[in-house]
């Protein structure tokens, strides 16, 4: 049974940081390209970062280019998301995905999803 696991959510003020981590189970993870997507309440669901399955390519939505960075971790089954200064238009439930080997930008590729976790950046 695939699991993704998300974990490094919070509250904290606009400029500062955080990472999170999805910690998948469950699958062969260094076969499967990982993504973050997330939903601000009463909108949809989108694409924030993606990076495929060697870690070696990795996709920003432009709100947050410069800001977020995306990395792997083959030998501990983990992505992280480190955040950078945080703006209170990041605040939403941010969902951590997977697919085999190549990555995409579009949630209906994905075959796997996290529960989320919720960032609150507050002004």
């Amino acid at each position: 049974q695939v699991q993704l696991v998300e974990s490094g959510g919070g509250l904290v003020q606009a400029g500062d940081s955080l990472r999170l981590s999805c910690a998948a189970s469950g699958l062969t993870f260094s076969s499967y390209a990982m993504a973050w997507f997330r939903q601000a309440p009463g909108k949809e669901r989108e694409f924030v970062a993606s990076i495929n399955w060697s870690g070696a390519w990795t996709y920003y939505t432009d709100s947050v280019k410069g800001r977020f960075s995306l990395s792997r971790d083959n030998a501990k089954n983990t992505v992280y998301l480190q955040m950078n200064s945080l703006k209170p238009e990041d605040t939403a439930v941010y969902y951590c995905a997977a697919r085999p080997r190549d990555t995409a930008a579009t949630m209906g590729a994905y075959n796997y999803w996290g529960q989320g976790t919720q960032v609150t950046v507050s002004s």
